[in-house]
C-alpha cells in the first residue's frame, strides 16, 4: 500500500521565514506524491526520499520487530537539523510504502516501482527502512532502471552477509543471495562484517558467491587508506553503485534501537567517513538506512543518529 506524504514529521525549530542560510530540513523539504514526482525547473539537483515501512522480514527472520516505525521517527529527527544544502538542491519526501499483513514480496516490488519512478523524475532515491528486507525493494528499482545488462554493485555496511537459504520463505537475512543467485551481472561488498554475527556455513557461502567484504576488526577510523582502496576497486568492477546501510553494524552503546545490537560494531564517526567516501563516488545512485527500531531505542540515540548519518549522505553525494 501507498500513502502520501505528510508534514506531520516535518516539524522544527525556526530561526527565520526568509533567510535560507538559517533554515532547518523542515523548512525546506517539499512534498510530492510518487506519482506526481518531478524536479524543480531551477533545481540542480534533487533527493527523493521514500519510506518503506516494513518489517516483515525481521519478523521471518526471527529478530525484534518495530523497525516499521522507522521512517516517521527518521524524519523528524532529520527535519530540525541545519540544513546546509545548496540553495538549488532541494529535498522531496514523496510518502511511504507499507507492507500490509504478511504481504512482504508485493511491498518489495511496490517499493521497486517507486525507486524506479524516482530515478525516471531525475531525483536520487533516499529510502527509509524499515527492516533490511528493504535493500530487495530498492535492488528491483535500482535494476529496473539501469537495464539488465549494466553491472550493478551494491555495497552494504553491515555487521551480517543477509545470505541465508530461502527455500522456506524470504525474510530480511536472504536478500543478498536472492539477488546473487538471480542476478549475474550484480557485484557485492559487505562493510563491517562480524565473525560473531555469521556462521561458518555463511562465510563459505559468501566465497562461494565471490562476495568482497571487509571484516570490522580490519576497519579504522585513523587507517582509511586500505579501506578506500577497496571501495574504489569494487566501484571501478561496476557501472553503478547503490548503497544500504544496516545500522546494526553500528555500536550498541550509540545505535541500541536495532534488532541485533551489537557491541563491538563500528564508531560512528567511521561509519560517516565510509559513507562520505561512497557517495562521493561519480557511480553512485541511491541509498538506503534499515533496520531503525523506535520501540527499542534510548533517549532517541539511534533514531538521532539515523537522522545526521542521512545527512552526511545529503551533504557529500555526487
Amino acid at each position: 500500500m501507498y500513502t502520501h506524504p505528510t508534514l506531520k514529521y516535518w516539524n522544527g525549530r525556526i530561526d527565520s521565514q526568509t533567510d535560507l542560510d538559517s533554515f532547518r530540513y523542515h523548512q525546506r523539504v517539499r512534498l510530492a506524491p510518487i506519482s506526481e514526482l518531478a524536479t524543480s525547473s531551477n533545481a540542480s539537483r534533487t533527493f527523493g526520499l521514500i519510506g518503506f515501512k516494513c518489517d516483515e522480514g525481521v519478523k521471518r527472520n526471527k529478530g525484534r520487530v518495530g523497525a516499521a516505525e522507522g521512517p516517521d521517527h527518521i524524519r523528524q529527527s532529520l527535519a530540525k537539523l541545519p540544513c546546509h544544502l545548496p540553495s538549488q538542491t532541494e529535498l522531496v519526501d514523496a510518502g511511504d510504502v507499507i507492507c500490509e499483513s504478511t504481504e512482504m514480496e508485493a511491498a518489495q516490488s511496490q517499493l521497486g516501482s517507486a525507486v524506479a519512478r524516482i530515478l525516471e523524475s531525475k531525483a536520487i532515491p533516499i529510502i527509509l527502512g524499515g527492516g533490511h528486507e528493504t535493500l530487495y525493494g530498492h535492488y528491483l528499482g535500482i535494476r529496473k532502471s539501469i537495464g539488465p545488462k549494466a553491472r550493478l554493485g551494491i555495497i552494504n555496511i553491515d555487521a551480517h552477509f543477509d545470505m541465508r537459504p530461502y527455500e522456506n520463505e524470504t525474510s530480511s537475512g536472504t536478500m543478498f543471495k536472492q539477488i546473487l543467485d538471480e542476478d549475474q551481472s550484480c557485484g557485492y561488498l559487505c562493510v563491517g562484517i562480524q565473525k560473531q554475527g555469521n556462521t561458518k556455513a555463511l562465510f563459505e557461502t559468501a566465497e562461494r558467491s565471490k562476495v568482497d567484504y571487509i571484516l570490522e576488526e580490519d576497519l579504522s577510523l585513523y587507517e582509511m587508506d586500505e579501506t578506500k582502496r577497496r571501495i574504489n576497486e569494487f566501484a571501478k568492477e561496476n557501472d553503478y553503485i547503490m548503497l544500504t546501510l544496516c545500522t546494526d553494524v553500528i555500536d550498541s552503546a550509540y545505535a541500541p534501537g536495532v534488532s541485533a545490537p551489537s557491541p563491538f560494531g563500528l564508531d560512528p564517526k567511521l561509519v560517516r567517513a565510509i559513507i562520505r567516501h561512497i557517495v562521493s563516488n561519480e557511480k553512485i545512485l541511491s541509498f538506503d538506512i534499515s533496520e531503525v527500531n523506535p520501540s527499542l531505542d534510548e533517549n532517541n540515540k539511534t533514531v538521532t543518529l539515523a537522522g545526521h548519518l542521512i545527512n552526511e549522505v545529503l551533504l557529500h553525494f555526487k
